[in-house]
């Protein structure tokens, strides 16, 4: 545990020394770093103004780790204390800042993190994965942000800026070609088509061959690929009044591939290293849900698609006036053999024997489908945001969010179910910036949500053998419906002690609204609720940039205490997903920044954070399932044999994560040669709720690099490119309740690509 009387000290030093190196940075200096601006408090700011720990990806350090096809889950460890997982494939990332996040895999999970896209909330974890091309700009906001964005961001908020249309022509394409059939092509035009209209159309097609090997079927390359396609068009309308923009964006994705690869009993009791079962570019699947004599593939497939209607008026006294309007649908479905193996009599290790299950022990074939099916959700949002030479800034909105879909789960036993969830909220939120000097500036801001759930169980279509045996009944479920009210805020106060240097605290409350989860009516169990949490956080840091601008070093110290936390009980014996609230979970920590131009040419950046998290809640028991008694579990249990998780880390916290890259270039005639790493480390993670040998993870990273020439004068790069170079097998996820089946990272990627750009 941090002491509070250390971080004391560890700011009291940091700032004093901030302060004597600010001394020598008085003089006016236009060279050195660009000011980056950010939008974090809804109106555009410098990232060094903004009281909030913020990081800012864009350029080459975004673009480069979707060289080798990779999707949102890519972009874990690329800020301090972000950390991002899935098992559901391409679709459904779970997102963590500062260890909170929410690890349940459903269709309807609800997320501390929140995910915006053009100031758009993507609430459902499906609209959460659309990719990411021609991005501006993503910033990542750590910390409860419940004035501005109201409920479900108690961890914080990761925000896509894409770009706009202008009226200067411009386009680019950027092709590339990979191994494993790895081929991606992102491409993008725009420019004026009248005086006061402009236009631009971006597109991302994404593409890889099937590569891992169905053993089991003796099928080479059979499932492991995918092909998705977005695009996304944009029209610009500004009147010639000048003051008036109406922005209109249609988007859409189409994805068909491969899930998550479950890996049967891929690690040893007593180790959380993979064995020798363990190959990467190998499975065996015997699962047949649809009962076609074919096995299943592992498939997905998913279709969204949207629209966004901006309005943008700028009034008299600097006041700007905006509304934001988006209607998004989405549906599709993911199968997953998710006991990672067979069950059934073959020679698979070929030694002469008959086994019964292979790899491993496995106690019972697990094989599930999700789907979701009528996905609308409508947001819409106006607010005035007065931003101007006075000593008062301020923003006030008012916010409207409706959703609802089914989710219909069919398990190879038990059969289908059908749930339908809908969920409305409005809130009223604003803010106010004021400087008392010219160097203080205080912050305080106000959101009243309001937010309803309503489950209803539509159907259940029991398996015929299920209910002859007694496992399974047709059983009356009642709907279910909760909701809730808060007042979130924040207060903050920024000191400049220089032009360079500045230091801030923060004070911040925010919560996440009350949560359904249905999935255990498909395993004879009714739904669960979890109440809503609550954070409070107290945070303080520094942004400075030093050295006569050549260094910036942003830094921040935190306690934040999560009363009700919401968990999911995922797993178990009964392989349930069950909603619990714990008493208390307390987290605290620190992170810092630096971006540094070394010399002529040569620029590096880092990125660290230290996350201690803690489960505080006696009395809170979940069952361990450890894969039928498998696992090597830490903690005690209680004499019904469930482990007491108290003093346990949140799961999927990593305690430490570190990133780091460098940039080389020098000039030619023509342009320059350069070359770009980049490299990701997590440290210590604890996977699920309760403390096993198996299912904790450290020291686990994994590097990329690029190699290229670019040209000034034509407008063209051509670059070598690797991703997972040194070929990492890192343990990412894992299912617990059958055997000691895991996730696994992507392997290595080489590839060339070429980019050509258009003025």
């Amino acid at each position: 545990m941090i002491k509070k009387s250390a971080i004391a000290v560890a700011l009291q030093c940091a700032l004093i020394s901030l302060g004597a190196q600010a001394q020598e940075q008085e003089a006016e200096d236009n060279s050195g770093l660009e000011t980056i601006t950010v939008k974090a408090q809804k109106r555009t700011q410098s990232i060094q103004d903004v009281p909030i720990s913020i990081s800012a990806l864009n350029g080459e350090k975004f673009e480069a780790i979707f060289s080798g096809g990779d999707d949102i889950l890519s972009l874990a460890a690329r800020a301090p204390g972000l950390n991002a997982e899935s098992s559901n494939g391409r679709v459904a990332p779970r997102f963590y800042l500062r260890g909170l996040g929410n690890t349940d895999f459903d269709l309807a999970a609800s997320q501390p993190v929140s995910i915006v896209m053009d100031d758009v909330v993507k609430e459902n974890v499906i609209l959460k994965s659309f990719p990411l091309f021609d991005i501006e700009q993503v910033e990542v906001l750590r910390g409860p942000q419940g004035s501005l964005f109201g409920r479900n961001t108690t961890a914080g908020i990761v925000k896509f800026d894409t770009r706009k249309p202008t009226q200067e022509f411009e386009a680019f394409v950027e092709a590339s070609l990979g191994s494993m059939s790895t081929a991606n092509l992102e491409a993008a035009v725009g420019g004026g088509l009248s005086d006061n209209l402009s236009g631009r159309f971006s597109i991302l097609s994404q593409n890889r061959g099937d590569w891992i090997d169905n053993a089991f079927t003796g099928e080479n390359d059979a499932m492991g690929g995918y092909n998705e396609l977005a695009w996304r068009g944009q029209l610009l309308w500004e009147p010639g009044l000048g003051d008036t923009s109406v922005l209109l964006q249609v988007y859409g994705r189409d994805l068909e591939g491969t899930a998550s690869i479950f890996r049967a009993n891929a690690l040893t009791t007593g180790s959380n290293e993979f064995n020798s079962t363990y190959d990467r570019d190998v499975v065996y699947y015997d699962a047949d849900l649809d009962g076609d004599g074919q096995q299943d593939r592992n498939p997905q497939n998913y279709e969204n698609t949207g629209v966004t209607l901006r309005i943008d008026k700028e009034l008299r006294n600097d006041i700007t006036f905006s509304s934001i309007t988006d209607y998004n649908v989405a549906e599709g479905d993911s199968l997953g053999d998710i006991d990672g193996g067979v069950s059934v009599p073959g020679d698979y290790d070929n030694d002469g024997e008959i086994d019964n299950t292979y790899p491993g022990f496995i106690p019972f074939t697990a094989v599930t489908q999700d789907r979701l099916d009528d996905l609308h959700q409508f947001t819409h949002e106006v607010r005035f945001v007065e931003s101007g030479p006075d000593d008062l800034d301020w923003t006030i909105g008012a916010y409207v969010f409706d959703a609802e879909f089914d989710v219909t789960s069919i398990d190879g036993f038990y059969g289908a179910t059908r749930v339908r969830h809908s969920n409305q909220s409005w809130a009223l939120f604003g803010q106010m910036a004021y400087d008392v000097s010219d160097d203080t500036t205080v912050t305080f801001g106000l959101n009243y949500t309001n937010d309803e759930k309503q489950l209803t169980v539509v159907s259940q279509n029991v398996d015929g053998f299920a209910l002859v045996i007694g496992a399974a009944s047709i059983q009356d479920y009642p709907d279910v419906q909760v909701d809730d009210s808060q007042v979130s805020g924040d207060l903050s106060i920024n000191h400049s002690i220089s032009r360079d240097v500045s230091v801030y605290a923060r004070a911040a409350v925010g919560f996440r609204a009350p949560t359904i989860q249905g999935r255990d009516v498909a395993f004879e169990s009714a739904p669960s609720v979890a109440d809503s949490e609550t954070v409070t956080s107290f945070e303080a840091g520094f942004k400075a940039d030093l050295l006569d601008r050549v260094l910036r070093l942003n830094g921040a110290i935190y306690h934040y205490e999560v009363e009700d936390m919401q968990f999911s009980a995922i797993g178990g014996d009964g392989n349930f997903t069950r909603l619990i609230n714990a008493d208390k979970g307390i987290g605290q920590g620190f992170e810092v920044e630096a971006t540094w131009l070394a010399a002529e040419g040569l620029t590096l950046t880092a990125g660290y954070s230290y996350n201690d998290t803690e489960i505080d809640d006696p009395n809170l028991r979940v069952s361990p399932g450890c894969g039928a008694g498998q696992c090597t579990l830490v903690d005690q249990t209680d004499a019904n044999g469930l482990a007491i998780v108290d003093g346990n880390p949140f799961p999927q916290a990593p305690k430490t994560n570190f990133s780091f890259t460098a940039r080389y270039a020098f000039e030619i005639e023509s342009g320059e040669i350069f070359a770009y790493t980049d490299w990701v480390y997590q440290g210590e993670t604890n996977l699920f709720l309760y403390d096993s040998v198996e299912f904790t993870t450290d020291s686990q990273f994994e590097g990329g690099l690029r190699v290229g020439y670019e040209n000034f004068d034509d407008q063209y790069t051509v670059t070598l490119f690797g991703r997972n170079i040194t070929d990492e097998e890192n343990l990412r996820g894992a299912i617990d309740f059958n055997n000691l089946t895991v996730i696994d990272n992507n392997p290595r990627v080489w590839g060339v690509e070429f980019r050509k750009e258009f003025y």
